[in-house]
């Protein structure tokens, strides 16, 4: 199952070179992105109409990044020499295409004098030595920099870039100084912006998870362990790496280019329980799996695991761009830690999918039965209305049973692991539409979390008393949340968890804490109101 091709491996090296030497001569910036201005100068030689340079950059930034890469520039020239050819432009162009590889570069007039004219060195310039390499973006140095001196505009080159700068320029200076990073999450760095989107699974011992991530990679990782018993006992992150390797939980966690600093929090106890599987694969060059331990059920779970499992899940899904929890026909009752596991995803239900694995071991009719008894099961613990997409197959390398299924059946697995699959497909597709979702979210909470500490320390009194007041507070906190809901027309469903709150607060003197500072409070709403559509505007298809 092949669910991400990259245009670089279907490009004979003759053509690599020729479209190396274009994309250095429109990266106008020499920062290894075209933008949408150098891609109108630069298209605009192809001599095809605005429309269809429109669909183009379309196919080209499916991720909706705002720039183009080397891969991205390939993808587009290909497609423009197919649109010169007399084809019609179609999102599926490239996969109809019959010969990619032996197809010519496009006809760009003009190009070949403009390139030769820049290779000429100026006679009031000493020679220098010119690398294709994309030079270091900007904001690689904003979350290093002890400054907070506006950063230009003009640096920002995509959409990333631009909720870098604001989360440091705007939000980040709002969450240290109401403590937002102990209460809710930690401070983000680069690297939480710039990681590759995450799937996480989650479900009960021996459903499939370690096995679905081998279907989908169809090789297995390094550390890989299967078998009937809870074998997975701790939290594996499966990502793109030059070698075959397994990398220690604490390493990972102090690696400044990798985003799972966040976890030091959850202490030395779950990092023996965490490790990188690395490998080189084209699917994580796009994906990264998150495979997890086999949540407990009947006796297994009376015994306390050494870490705050549903913490880490928790922390592992609010980094998740999908959320996949399995579940097996046999094994459809939903303990009690599954139920807190659960729970603990609350604010992210749009990224959950239920997939029903091992479907193929019952026949239809049991299948109906198991079906409905999940659906029920599920309708207690998730306390929605609505009824959640569940996906049903056999997510793994043997062949549908047909002989328990039927031949209906197997038409039924074969369409809902092509649903699936389409799902998974789209994610590297909405990866950034979903970080600018994530981020609005964030800037909410963290507005959301001033209002609660300020409210908080207004009431404390000046002198005497405090200690009393504090416990006070604390303890009637559902009460306080009502308060300030009331007082800034806030929505009740984007409070935090009481519980979770009233215990980190618990180690905190309320009086230390900053009165409420309307100008950032403003500056937020600022963000919300004009800065992102404003950077979302400038960095859409530069041919609407």
């Amino acid at each position: 199952m092949e669910i991400v091709s990259g245009p670089i491996s279907s490009c004979s090296k003759e053509h690599q070179k020729i479209y190396q030497e274009w994309f250095n001569y429109a990266d106008s910036d020499c920062d290894g992105r075209i933008t949408g201005n150098d891609a109108i100068k630069f298209f605009s030689m192809s001599n095809l109409s605005r429309p269809e340079l429109k669909q183009v950059w379309a196919i080209a930034d499916s991720k909706r990044q705002g720039f183009l890469g080397l891969k991205e520039f390939i993808t587009a020239m290909q497609v423009v020499s197919l649109a010169q050819a007399g084809n019609e432009i179609t999102q599926d162009i490239l996969n109809t295409a019959v010969d990619l590889e032996n197809l010519r570069p496009p006809s760009m007039e003009g190009l070949d004098v403009l390139i030769a004219r820049k290779r000429s060195p100026q006679k009031s310039e000493p020679e220098v030595n010119v690398t294709s390499q994309p030079q270091p973006s900007l904001s690689a140095h904003w979350f290093t920099s002890k400054s907070a001196k506006k950063v230009p505009l003009s640096s920002v080159t995509s959409i990333v870039d631009g909720l870098k700068r604001l989360y440091i320029e705007k939000l980040k200076p709002l969450e240290a100084t109401y403590r937002f990073n102990d209460f809710a999450s930690p401070l983000l760095t680069n690297s939480d912006f710039d990681a590759k989107p995450m799937v996480m699974l989650l479900g009960q011992y021996s459903t499939g998870k370690t096995t679905f991530i081998k279907h989908l990679l169809r090789s297995s990782y390094p550390g890989a362990h299967i078998g009937p018993e809870p074998t997975t006992d701790r939290f594996v992150v499966v990502m793109s790496g030059p070698d075959e390797r397994s990398i220690p939980g604490n390493t990972i966690a102090v690696q400044a280019d990798m985003p799972y600093s966040g976890l030091t929090t959850f202490g030395t106890a779950f990092l023996s329980k965490f490790e990188c599987s690395q490998m080189p694969h084209p699917l994580l060059e796009h994906i990264t799996f998150v495979d997890t331990p086999g949540v407990l059920s009947g006796e297994k779970q009376r015994t306390q695991r050494s870490y705050d499992f549903t913490g880490v899940t928790s922390w592992f899904a609010s980094k998740c761009d999908l959320i996949l929890l399995l579940f097996d026909p046999h094994k459809l009752d939903i303990s009690d830690e599954f139920k807190r596991v659960i729970s603990s995803l609350r604010g992210h239900d749009d990224k959950i999918r239920i997939v029903l694995n091992k479907a193929d071991q019952v026949d239809t009719q049991q299948l109906m039965r198991v079906y409905g008894a999940l659906m029920w099961s599920l309708g207690k613990v998730l306390n929605t209305p609505e009824v959640m997409r569940v996906y049903i197959g056999s997510f793994n390398d043997k062949p549908v049973n047909e002989a328990a299924v039927g031949p209906i059946g197997k038409e039924l697995f074969e369409k809902e692991q092509d649903d699936l699959l389409s799902d998974l497909k789209d994610i590297p597709k909405k990866a950034c539409d979903r970080r600018i979702n994530e981020f609005v979210k964030r800037a909410r909470a963290a507005k959301i979390h001033a209002y609660i500490i300020s409210h908080l320390k207004k009431e404390m009194p000046t002198m005497m008393g405090k200690v009393k007041t504090q416990q006070r507070l604390t303890d009637n906190l559902e009460d306080e949340f009502a308060k300030v809901q009331r007082e800034f027309h806030l929505p009740a469903g984007d409070f935090p968890n009481v519980e979770h709150f009233r215990e980190v607060l618990s180690g905190y003197n309320i009086d230390k804490f900053e009165k409420l500072k309307p100008k950032m409070i403003q500056s937020i709403d600022d963000m919300l109101g004009y800065d992102i559509p404003e950077l979302l505007k400038s960095f859409k298809n530069p041919y609407e």
